[in-house]
Parts: structure tokens; C-alpha cells; sequence
């Protein structure tokens, strides 16, 4: 991990969350959304302004905007943790994030310009004194009266609650484009570094053709099968893959294949080798776009599956052309949650 600024004394690696299916009915739990954002750990001693990643990497190289406006305000000590979120057209937008994480400086100064990031504060782990041995309860209390203080359009507080009803209303309100609800226990310190929070993702469902396959490291049958969604001007655009095909028969369906190989894609296709694939793992069989099965996904990002998706079923009943890019249009608008 690099290291903060040594006046700061402190070494700190994000608390993480293990995923679960419903959030937690009994009391003493603290509830905040899941941002679709880059998490960020800020430390401030000083002069010294340091943004860190979840996986300890400095990024107020990429960031600069962001470095800034906390150079700028009165507090001279504090450790903050939350999330760098860009808003396009009202909407946040995790694909602008990734274009920061770019090797050319006058790019980076450019688009901090063109789409400047803000910082989402949901905890503080320093105001001058050591939080993270105090309990959330404590700490959410510091951070508020922090936040009145130094808070501004650029540096957010993160809404919270106490209420189970109200962070169910979050997911249900964005429409499914929330990535999530995070659950945290009133009475716990930081625990720096280990899964001690719940989260909850919201997982929706899209219908997508079959346009290709990819069969498994050193064999020949099915490993994943290759997703695709027509646009508005009728191409069939590679979109991700599932290869959560638990209870299938793979011989059978690698058989069934075989049989449908064709054109495949007409509009965006899978790559072919790069830095992370070799030639035979990047390797793949176009399909006629005959076969419709239904996945589940978390994120979207440029239009395109973020993570693997996990198979549901497939759909006899749909036909190819009705799966459309349609299906993955929700955005999440932080205004919907009444920041």
C-alpha cells in the first residue's frame, strides 16, 4: 500500500463489505447507499493532500481537481473515507472514471475540465485525533458537523438512516440503477482492511442473443457463451458473457452449438488476444442469432456488461429481435435520493 503522509501517523486500508442477500432486520445497523463510483481514501496533513485507492494506489495524479479542492479547505488534518463519483448529463457515469486512469497528463487535465469529479464522504477517520477506534454511531456524528463546516457542491455527504424501509425505498425509487445498499453496525470501530460490512446489490435481469461461445481452457466443451442486444439501427453488438452455466449439460449444449455456428455479431464483437488472453483463451465461434437466454447482471458500463453475468434461463418464447439495448438503460441520478 503506498504510503499516507507520514505527519498523519497513519496506515489505514478501506473496510470492505460481504455480499448478502436481504439487508438485516434487527436494530443497531446504520444504511447508505452503494455508489457507482472509484473508492477513495483521502488523507490531509498540512500542505499534503494524498487520494488512495481500495487497493492503496495514489490517485490524486488523476484526480487533480478533487486534490485541490481539499488543499483548499480551512481543515489542515483529516482522513476521509468514501467514493469519487463524475455525473454526465445528470447520471453518474463509472466509464468517466475509468478515462481518468489515463498515462498522458494533459489528457487528465483536459477531461477534469470537461467532467470534473466530486467526492461522496461516508465516514472520517481523523479530525485531528484518531476516530477509528470509536464506534460508527460516534464517528457519522463527527462526520456531519465536519461536513457542515468544510461540505460544499464539490465534497458530498453521503446519505444514511436507521431505517430498513427507507433503504429498501432507495432501490425500489432508481428504477434498479442503484448499485446498491451498504449496511454497517452502529457500535463498531473501523475495522481497517476486513469484511465487516453488508451489501446488498441490486441485480436486474435482460433478455440477450447468443452470438458466440468459448470453450474451456484445454477442452472442447462450452465455457461461456457470448451475449449480444441489437441497437436502434438493427446490429447485434457483443455486450458480455455468462459462464455461470451451473445445471447445464455443457456436452449437450457444445453439441447444440456446433450446430448453429454462422455469422454471429454484425455490430461490436469480442475482442481477440490481448495482454490478459492468450490466443487460445481470447478464441471464439460465432453463432446464428437464433438462441435467447436471459442473465442476470449488477452494472452497466459504455453499454456493455461491467462483470460476468449469471445465467437464469434460457427463452424459447423470445424472439432474437426483441432483445434490445434498451434493457440496460437505467442511470443512476443522484437526485433521486434527494441530495
Amino acid at each position: 500500500m503506498a504510503a499516507p503522509p507520514t505527519s498523519l501517523a497513519i496506515d489505514l486500508a478501506p473496510v470492505e463489505a460481504k455480499l448478502v442477500e436481504a439487508l438485516p432486520e434487527s436494530d443497531g445497523w446504520q444504511f447508505e447507499p452503494k455508489w457507482d463510483g472509484f473508492r477513495c481514501l483521502v488523507f490531509r496533513a498540512g500542505d499534503d493532500v494524498q487520494l488512495m485507492s481500495k487497493s492503496g494506489k495514489p490517485l490524486q495524479r488523476f484526480f487533480p481537481e478533487v486534490a485541490a479542492r481539499f488543499a483548499r479547505l480551512a481543515a489542515k488534518r483529516f482522513v476521509l473515507d468514501g467514493e469519487l463519483i463524475i455525473e454526465t448529463g445528470g447520471a453518474l457515469a463509472f466509464d468517466a472514471l475509468q478515462a481518468r486512469l489515463h498515462p498522458a497528463a494533459s489528457r487528465i487535465t483536459k477531461l477534469s475540465v470537461a467532467t470534473p469529479a466530486r467526492f461522496m464522504a461516508f465516514d472520517l477517520l481523523d479530525d485531528g485525533t484518531p476516530l477509528v477506534a470509536r464506534p460508527l454511531a460516534e464517528r457519522r456524528a463527527v462526520l456531519e458537523a465536519w461536513h457542515a463546516r468544510h461540505g460544499d457542491a464539490d465534497v458530498l455527504l453521503s446519505p444514511a438512516t436507521t431505517d430498513r424501509d427507507a433503504a429498501l425505498a432507495w432501490l425500489a425509487a432508481t428504477g434498479g440503477a442503484l448499485d446498491g445498499v451498504i449496511a454497517k453496525r452502529l457500535d463498531d470501530p473501523y475495522h481497517s482492511g476486513e469484511r465487516a460490512m453488508l451489501k446488498v446489490k441490486v441485480h436486474r435481469t435482460a433478455d440477450c442473443v447468443v452470438g458466440g461461445w468459448r470453450a474451456e481452457s484445454g477442452g472442447d466443451l462450452v465455457a461461456s457463451l457470448l451475449l449480444g442486444l441489437y441497437d436502434g439501427e438493427g446490429r447485434l453488438n457483443h455486450v458480455g458473457h455468462t459462464s455461470a452455466l451451473g445445471g447445464v449439460d455443457r456436452a449437450a449444449l457444445t453439441a447444440e452449438l456446433h450446430a448453429l455456428a454462422g455469422e454471429g455479431f454484425d455490430g461490436d464483437a469480442p475482442g481477440g488476444p490481448s495482454r490478459w488472453a492468450n490466443a487460445r483463451s481470447a478464441e471464439w465461434f460465432p453463432l446464428r442469432p437464433e438462441r435467447v437466454v436471459e442473465v442476470r447482471f449488477d452494472q452497466v458500463t459504455a453499454g456493455r456488461f461491467r462483470h460476468g453475468t449469471g445465467f437464469v434461463r434460457w427463452r424459447p418464447d423470445k424472439a432474437p429481435r426483441q432483445c434490445g439495448c434498451e434493457q440496460l438503460g437505467f442511470a443512476l441520478r443522484p437526485a433521486e435520493l434527494e441530495l
